[in-house]
């Protein structure tokens, strides 16, 4: 249970703190402390504004932390995987003629296209029109 906390701290720092942490540091270089404070002010979220803004370095942070040791940047997460049984029922015969009237008419422009690009290569075959022996 422990482990499952540490993970799941892990996985928050690297997924939510870690980007808005390197935006702000982004923010602090590029225009000192006033271009930082512009993000609380000039936002109804400021922390999603800096999520977004930092992911790509944070991003690539965590594929360098994986270099080192894979799951150190990426922390692979257990999960519990559930299947519930699907019943299906026979098709709705209404629903199967309504199919099968979409593949006719499918099949239909589909020869229709074949015919066409037929014709068409013949038109430009280098020995159309030239009779050969």
């Amino acid at each position: 249970m422990a482990d499952d906390s540490f993970d799941s701290l892990r996985l928050s720092l690297m997924q939510d703190a870690l980007p808005v942490g390197l935006a702000m540091v982004d923010r602090v270089r590029r225009g000192g402390a006033r271009k930082m404070v512009e993000a609380f002010t000039g936002s109804s979220d400021p922390l999603q504004e800096l999520r977004v803004e930092g992911e790509a370095a944070a991003r690539s942070v965590r594929d360098r932390l994986d270099q080192v040791s894979p799951g150190l940047g990426n922390p692979v997460m257990a999960v519990n995987v559930a299947v519930d049984d699907v019943v299906v029922n026979s098709p709705d015969p209404q629903d199967q003629q309504i199919l099968l009237e979409v593949l006719a008419r499918i099949e239909g422009r589909l020869d229709a296209l074949q015919l066409h690009l037929q014709k068409d290569v013949g038109e430009k075959s280098p020995t159309s029109g030239v009779e050969q022996s």
